[in-house]
């Protein structure tokens, strides 16, 4: 079933409807993810072949976005975006009914898409993060990069709520 974001429908919570976005999506992919989405970017799996995509998305049951018309057609579960800037995929998506509210805390991480978990105050972070004392911080189970509410959460949510 192949549609495009305005024709798709979508009945379940971002967190029920894990995400697999091809080798166009990549800057996509950061924002679903700050949404609370399972969204894998292909190229994070080392994925480039139509058919591996479509392999990879049939095993893991996710929903495949694509600007590839091709492809789209070829997915059992597939959206067409057409757009190519973000902020308008973006909107393809919130009209075809994804829930584009960033979590009151980070779920995902914005680089590999691991679960994330609060850091507590006596844990060790990096120099560049800020004291888990101080400000809410967050750390990635799979790679370890740590995250806060800073400038570039404000700046997703900016954009998010200009959509």
């Amino acid at each position: 079933m192949t549609e495009n974001a305005a024709a798709h429908e979508c009945s379940e919570n971002p967190a029920d409807a894990p995400l697999l976005l091809d080798v166009m999506l990549g800057k996509l992919a950061v924002y679903l993810r700050m949404c609370g989405y399972d969204a894998v970017y292909a190229l994070d799996r080392g994925i480039e072949a139509d058919d591996r995509l479509l392999a990879l998305a049939e095993r893991e049951g996710r929903r495949l976005l694509t600007r590839d018309v091709q492809l789209a057609r070829r997915a059992s579960d597939g959206v067409l975006l057409e757009s190519r800037a973000v902020v308008d995929q973006l909107r393809e998506l919130r009209d075809a009914g994804f829930d584009l509210t960033p979590g009151e805390r980070p779920a995902r991480c914005g680089r590999c898409n691991g679960p994330v978990e609060r850091v507590d105050g006596d844990d060790e972070t990096p120099e560049y993060a800020p004291d888990p004392n101080e400000r809410a911080v967050f750390r990635c189970t799979r790679c370890g990069q740590c995250f806060w509410k800073g400038s570039h959460w404000d700046a997703v949510e900016e954009t998010l709520s200009a959509v």
